[in-house]
């Protein structure tokens, strides 16, 4: 699909200061190292357009959620790891504004890369102060913004959308090449279209899931949120984590459901588990049981889909064209209750003419970590968790929103 704002393809870069906007937020390892280089990868074919174009490139990102300045979570690491990623010279300047900012730009040559410190070391980029963000525009010495943090373009924040007030501003190749993606599948997929929706609670995703019953074939549902979902089917869950007054929430989604497949279709179209799988509690030496999903013990904890609901969902899959996957379908992070998100990985993995979104956040880890090709099994793995949820539930971006519009 065309993408309707500015990108640096379509804008006069050669040889330009040019103040980028990356997602560099990455895992770190209880040493400090980081643990997953992928946001830093995915942002390499934009910083490697613009030093095509002789660009000064000047990097800006946040990590963590800092409480003022934290050295523990500085973007000196990052930037070491660029460096290497590009077989080149990145330098860092531990300010993100002010004298010593601008003299390191000033001094850095015409084709360069500075990555500057964490935005988030000051709280005026939460709060989307103009002020910061001027200082950013004029102590960068930018003539250009290029946003291409997908995974913080759904928040308002001084590097998202006040910058915006005070330099052109268009989209990378990371964020256009996620926009488009990402709309194109929800827009006008290859059909048939599954999406398959998992994670912890129905409210954190009430409005994707009302976006899938309109243009899915079929929706599958696991990880905890299924618990939810067999709990108002009048399962008991046992000691299941299981969202609490979420029943005018699933009387809807069940109303809607039925609305586009007709009642007798509802449990064809809104896949729930037959069987799960269950232990006493949460931690490494428990033990996978599996049993019916309606026949839960007291002190029975479901924490996966069970076998057959795996074998299910790996049929309904491998006859997708198009599958969206948003949500681990058990506690992945314990391997005994990995089961069915792997399983699913790997019936994506197998199946190459599937085209395959997986969303960010904790669905995008688990199969970076399962992927031995970093993610090239699938066709795309969404560098934003919140943004590409809002993206795909049709909602408004503002950090795409305030892009120049695309010239027709």
């Amino acid at each position: 699909m065309t993408f309707f704002k500015e990108t640096i393809n379509s804008v006069p870069l050669q040889g330009q200061t040019v103040l980028v906007r990356a997602d560099y937020n990455v895992p770190l390892a209880p040493d400090g190292s980081i643990a997953d280089d992928f946001r830093i990868r995915a942002s390499l074919p934009t910083i490697k357009k613009l030093l095509q174009d002789g660009c000064k490139v000047v990097i800006i990102s946040h990590l963590g959620r800092p409480e003022g300045r934290d050295p523990k979570l500085s973007l000196e690491p990052v930037a070491l790891r660029l460096a290497e990623l590009l077989g080149e010279p990145v330098r860092f300047v531990d300010q993100t504004i002010g004298d010593k900012v601008r003299m390191a730009i000033k001094r850095a040559p015409g084709r360069s890369v500075t990555v500057l410190e964490n935005l988030r070391f000051y709280t005026e980029e939460e709060a989307n102060d103009t002020q910061f963000a001027h200082s950013l525009a004029v102590d960068s010495r930018a003539r250009y913004f290029v946003q291409d943090g997908f995974g913080v373009v759904h928040r308002a924040h001084a590097s998202t959308a006040a910058i915006t007030q005070y330099l052109p501003s268009v989209a990378g190749l990371l964020l256009e090449r996620e926009y488009s993606t990402i709309t194109q599948a929800m827009k006008a997929p290859k059909r048939p279209l599954v999406a398959v929706m998992g994670g912890a609670k129905v409210s954190d995703k009430i409005a994707i899931i009302k976006a899938f019953i309109n243009v899915a074939d079929t929706i599958i549902i696991g990880g905890a949120m299924a618990n939810t979902f067999l709990a108002y089917r009048g399962d008991d869950m046992g000691k299941s984590l299981v969202e609490p007054d979420e029943q005018t929430i699933l009387d809807e989604i069940y109303a809607a459901a039925t609305a586009k497949v007709g009642s007798k279709q509802v449990d064809d179209f809104l896949v729930l588990p037959s069987d799960v799988a269950v232990a006493k509690a949460i931690n490494t030496a428990e033990a996978r049981h599996e049993v019916a999903a309606n026949h839960l013990e007291a002190d029975d904890i479901a924490l996966d889909i069970g076998l057959k609901s795996i074998e299910k969902a790996a049929k309904i899959i491998t006859g997708a064209k198009t599958v969206i996957w948003n949500g681990t379908l058990g506690y992945a992070e314990l391997p005994n209750f990995a089961h069915g998100s792997a399983r699913v990985a790997l019936a994506l993995a197998t199946h190459r003419s599937i085209v395959s979104i997986i969303g960010g956040g904790d669905t995008a880890d688990f199969v970076l970590k399962w992927d031995a090709r970093n993610g090239g099994s699938f066709t795309h793995v969404s560098t934003g968790g919140g943004a590409s949820l809002e993206l795909m539930a049709g909602e408004k971006l503002p950090g795409i929103e305030s892009l120049l519009d695309a010239r027709k």
